[in-house]
């Protein structure tokens, strides 16, 4: 083989050899991009499942922070909603006072054309609150249950240790002659006590009774109608 020949040979043997090296190196590549494209489609599912994952997890950070503010405004109206204190705002309260929670005192009183004044104070050991509302007093085996003596409700009271609390009754508020012939009174903190207490109170008439609201001081608690 002359020495043109052998160098026209080498030549074409290096161009064919670079153009086989450059076919396995497109083919090793495109297999590499096959296999990542195909290891991506596989792996797909997975990221779109964690996509939905991230986002239950932001959704629960965002459930989990409207719990909180839900949890805080509850709070807010659950302080909102406890008893009314008598002065336009609403004020929580503690354990609400029963009958059998209480020493119960009475006392004929000459003022107002004469009244019965019940004092009420927790009993040892106790604190609890009357509510803002009217005290319930029934009189005689029929339970007729005298009606308001004031036309707004009183302040919630906290009874413990020495402080009272008093209300007046007025067993019978009409003129003319006539009424039942009682010597005690059905005491109870509200209609819902399951506690109430009958209270000594000497000989009364009664007839379309009448009872004061809650008071600290007892001469806020003549009945006056």
């Amino acid at each position: 083989m002359s020495g043109s020949r052998r160098k026209a040979f080498l030549v074409s043997a290096a161009l064919i050899g670079g153009a086989l090296t450059l076919t396995a190196c497109q083919d090793s590549d495109a297999a590499t991009d096959t296999g990542a494209a195909q290891s991506s489609s596989s792996a797909a599912p997975a990221g779109k499942a964690s996509t939905p994952s991230a986002s239950a997890t932001a959704g629960g950070n965002q459930g989990n922070g409207k719990g909180a503010d839900a949890t805080g405004k509850g709070t807010a109206d659950g302080a909102g909603s406890g008893a009314d204190t008598g002065d336009g705002e609403r004020k929580s309260v503690g354990q609400t006072c029963g009958a059998n929670d209480i020493a119960w005192s009475t006392k004929s009183e000459s003022q107002a054309g004469g009244y019965i004044l019940i004092t009420a104070k927790a009993k040892p050991g106790i604190t609890c609150y009357l509510p803002a509302a009217l005290p319930t007093v029934a009189f005689g085996s029929d339970g007729t249950e005298a009606g308001p003596a004031e036309q707004s409700v009183g302040k919630q009271i906290k009874l413990s240790g020495s402080t009272a609390a008093y209300a007046g009754v007025n067993p019978k508020t009409t003129k003319e002659n006539g009424g039942k012939e009682l010597d005690s009174i059905i005491v109870a903190v509200g209609d819902g006590d399951p506690n109430p207490v009958s209270l000594p109170v000497g000989t009364i008439t009664v007839d379309r009774p009448i009872v004061t609201n809650w008071h600290t001081s007892p001469k806020d608690a003549v009945p006056v109608k």
